[in-house]
């Protein structure tokens, strides 16, 4: 069994940047929010517990999302590889990562640091519109529709922007990933596996971390 982490500030694109390296370094690509609305549509227990704490608003406590993680791991074949993404997002959840991988006899392999500058995690978070029919992702700066305001997938022209992705919200939210994660990075650093990564263009961000892996 192997693992690896991408880490990184909203807008640093993790989930894009697993998509594009996950068929290249054969890793099953991990997201915690794809675990819960999985665990949540099946209807298991711990889908159940964390589905309560989404409607009241609540952040799912550490304990339930390392215990669906644990899950995962346990259903899987012994020489699986998974590549975590945004997780985890605390000191106490890698903690708890790390005991649940050394029952394994394995270990977080590498924890890639994706770094962009807060300007350009505003102009792309920011930027960002939705497609509400289909979902696809646009950008006002990089990546209109073909038509302006219609989108290339589907036809709707309700594209929205979310109402989170304002730069007064995004830059709460970066302050307090900041808080969150600086004790985290800390604990990586000093276990010599955390790998700082220039997030700001994506190809070169593939390359950096597929050669780490080949």
């Amino acid at each position: 069994m192997d693992a690896i982490v991408l880490l990184g500030a909203p807008g640093s694109g993790k989930g894009t940047v697993a998509e594009d390296i996950r068929n290249a370094v054969n890793y099953q690509h991990v997201s915690t929010g794809d675990l819960l609305r999985a665990a949540i549509k099946a209807g298991s227990a711990l889908g159940e517990e964390a589905k309560r704490y989404m409607e009241r608003g609540e952040l799912v406590p550490d304990e339930v999302i390392i215990n669906i993680v644990k899950e995962l791991i346990d259903s899987g074949s012994r020489d699986a590889r998974y590549m975590f993404d945004g997780f985890p997002r605390t000191f106490a959840q890698a903690e708890r990562l790390d005991e649940v991988l050394s029952s394994y006899g394995s270990s977080v392999k590498y924890v890639f640091l994706l770094e962009v500058a807060r300007p350009v995690l505003v102009r792309r978070i920011c930027g960002r519109r939705i497609c509400r029919q289909c979902g696809a992702v646009y950008n006002i700066h990089t990546k209109r529709p073909s038509v302006d305001g219609v989108c290339d997938h589907c036809g709707s022209k309700d594209i929205y922007q979310r109402a989170d992705d304002t730069e007064e919200t995004l830059n709460n939210r970066l302050d307090v990933y900041e808080r969150q994660t600086a004790e985290l990075i800390d604990y990586y650093d000093r276990k010599k596996i955390l790998v700082r990564v220039d997030a700001e263009d994506r190809l070169k961000t593939e390359q950096a971390i597929v050669a780490y892996l080949a």
